[in-house]
């Protein structure tokens, strides 16, 4: 399923970002396509326009080439960024928050405020689901009040801006009222290190501006003057959008007020292990599959955690695989366990594959 294009698009990304790192530059846009937020850990087929996430390989090429740790990652695509979650859904260092159409209204369903991470990493993940209609006072409401507050106690290394332009007005795949003047006031605001390109498919009315409005204000340029020519026809926010926006950062900040005491709490009840287990469809492929996640909870580290995952469909059958994955901090028991539980699995015969994958060697091990 990978093509020249799925990698042009990967190396584009870590060629923008060592820009940035090897002080080249102050800051980088990735224009590039494919985009990959809708691509999860496990890759059956493509989900969302998505097949590898282009992001998280270029974090994780960051991390391992200059000893990044702590990243915070914004979504501004409309659609809830659910691969690039799943990916760092048990890492306390990675910061995701997404603000996207309330997945009630839109694809992929996802994305509401009660997915915050597992246990040792709760409230790494922040989702603000907003209602249709939500234009730049929502947005900007969203961004003044809570996202670069909860940035600030975070404090980042790198802040990444997934920078999907589906939020846009003229959008023909989303009900959101975003112009480019409020995509180059949030770049402006956010200062993301690196942004990559994500979602947009309003390729005359709104792609143009919003690019430009954005590159303009990463340069430190003037942006004033970017301005669709159509802009009559964006439509107002609502007096009910703009209170259920106002009570939902309401709702956050108590949240993120107390996430050391929810995140304790969480850990406690999870036991030694959190599950989980969930059906992923592939709407790109017309693959179903279904998932089974296990995290350790160590009181050293944040534990290793192990994938097995089966999927059928697109008349190749059903395929199945087994993973242990020993994230970068793995204390040595957990490093140990992870290995276990693979050669475990590969013995057992259930599954048609069983990888380790090891982050601290930068290593994908096929049994």
């Amino acid at each position: 399923m990978i093509t020249d294009a799925h990698l042009i698009s990967a190396g584009g990304a870590i060629t923008a970002a060592e820009a940035v790192l090897k002080g080249e530059v102050l800051r980088s846009f990735a224009l590039v396509r494919p985009p990959g937020h809708h691509a999860m850990k496990v890759v059956h087929g493509t989900r969302g326009f998505c097949t590898v996430n282009i992001e998280a390989i270029m974090i994780e090429y960051l991390r391992s080439h200059y000893g990044i740790k702590k990243v915070a990652i914004i979504d501004t695509d409309v659609h809830h960024g659910d691969g690039t979650q799943d990916i760092f859904y048990h890492d306390p260092d990675t910061l995701f928050i997404s603000f996207h159409q309330d997945g009630r209204t839109l694809y992929p369903g996802t994305g509401f405020m009660e997915e915050m991470g597992s246990p040792n990493a709760l409230c790494s993940t922040m989702n603000i689901p907003l209602p249709p209609g939500t234009t730049d006072e929502g947005l900007h409401y969203v961004l003044d009040n809570l996202i670069l507050p909860v940035l600030a106690d975070f404090k980042p290394e790198l802040v990444i801006n997934s920078a999907g332009q589906d939020n846009h007005y003229s959008d023909p795949l989303a009900n959101m009222a975003i112009t480019a003047q409020g995509y180059a006031r949030l770049a402006d605001k956010l200062k993301a290190d690196i942004a990559v390109l994500e979602g947009g498919y309003s390729i005359e009315d709104a792609l143009p501006y919003v690019n430009l409005g954005i590159i303009l204000a990463m340069a430190k340029l003037d942006y004033s003057k970017v301005i669709e020519p159509n802009i009559e026809e964006c439509p107002k926010q609502t007096a009910r959008t703009t209170q259920y926006i106002r009570q939902l950062v309401d709702r956050w900040h108590k949240v993120w007020a107390k996430r050391d005491m929810l995140k304790y709490e969480a850990v406690a009840k999870a036991g030694d292990f959190w599950n989980s287990q969930r059906s992923i469809y592939y709407d790109d492929s017309g693959i179903s599959e279904q998932r089974q996640e296990k995290v350790r909870m160590c009181h050293e580290c944040a534990g290793y955690y192990m994938i097995a995952t089966e999927a059928e469909g697109a008349g190749f059958g059903v395929k199945s695989a087994f993973a242990s994955v020993i994230p970068r901090a793995a204390c040595p028991s957990c490093r140990r366990r992870a290995q276990d539980e693979a050669i475990t699995a590969k013995r057992q015969g259930r599954y048609g594959h069983c990888f380790i994958q090891d982050k601290q060697q930068d290593i994908l091990e096929k049994l």
